[in-house]
């Protein structure tokens, strides 16, 4: 309906890093010319996930819609172009996936095997480098704040365990979808916050709780524990993907990335 502020999000399947577009304010036909590297350990088996976002200043984004492609079918050094439709998710038998058109997607991958003279350490380090390109219109002194809220572990409460997080930064609160009964959660949700400044002297503060039934009134959310992030390293080294011992939480540990990007 109408317009949105897209952006696509690539990594390869089972794999954590990936790289993320700038995103395309206000328009449903965007258009990014944008090259970008994975490191690739077995074409024959591997294959890339392409997620279409909107963009949204405040709260979560919107998935608009999603693709599979394996890479088993990659020529070396030939570029092959794909232009694939767009579904809600990988699930044959989703009737969601059929209801309606989500649009299509072309892009073009190329397979370059390593040879003899290649520096492998430096295309495996540029490959790595996933943080996210800020907006359009981001001020010059700004940039892109992006927090991705992985996984957790060994966190429990003591009358339910339906755990899910809340960000706060700069006065803001945004919170992940509830995972039912599940000590090992994992959300893989991204937030991010357009910013005019760098949030060099800033902290993040990350909350988890559980949230118990409507019915329960005397017990209907408990804390899991939480952690503090001062943000002054992923402002000099743009990227930090970290696992932190939850405070007041026994043993739990929360998996942040956490990804700065200038103009």
């Amino acid at each position: 309906m109408g317009k949105a502020d897209p952006y696509v999000k690539i990594q390869l399947v089972k794999t954590v890093m990936s790289k993320t577009t700038t995103t395309k304010m206000s328009t449903l036909n965007p258009v990014w010319n944008e090259t970008f590297k994975l490191l690739v350990q077995d074409p024959k088996s591997q294959s890339l996930e392409l997620q279409v976002f909107d963009w949204e200043k405040i709260g979560a984004h919107e998935k608009m819609g999603m693709q599979i492609v394996p890479l088993k079918d990659l020529v070396e050094d030939e570029p092959k172009l794909y232009t694939v439709p767009l579904v809600k998710n990988m699930d044959p038998n989703d009737e969601a996936n059929t209801k309606k058109s989500r649009g299509d997607i072309t892009f073009e991958m190329t397979f370059k095997p390593f040879k003899e003279d290649d520096n492998e350490s430096d295309i495996a380090a540029e490959a790595m480098d996933g943080t996210q390109r800020a907006p359009e219109g981001t001020s010059p002194n700004g940039g892109l704040l992006s927090v991705t809220i992985h996984q957790a572990e060994e966190v429990e409460g003591k009358h339910h365990t339906n755990p899910y997080v809340e960000v706060h930064f700069r006065g803001e609160k945004k919170k992940t979808s509830v995972i039912k009964k599940n000590r090992d959660p994992r959300w893989d949700t991204e937030f991010t916050w357009q910013l005019e400044d760098s949030p060099v002297g800033d902290r993040l503060h990350i909350e988890v709780h559980s949230k118990g039934s409507s019915m329960n009134m005397v017990h209907r959310q408990e804390s899991l524990g939480y952690v503090d992030i001062a943000l002054n390293d992923v402002v000099k080294n743009k990227r930090i993907n970290e696992t932190y011992q939850l405070i007041d939480s026994g043993r739990g540990k929360i998996q942040v990335e956490l990804n700065w990007r200038t103009v």
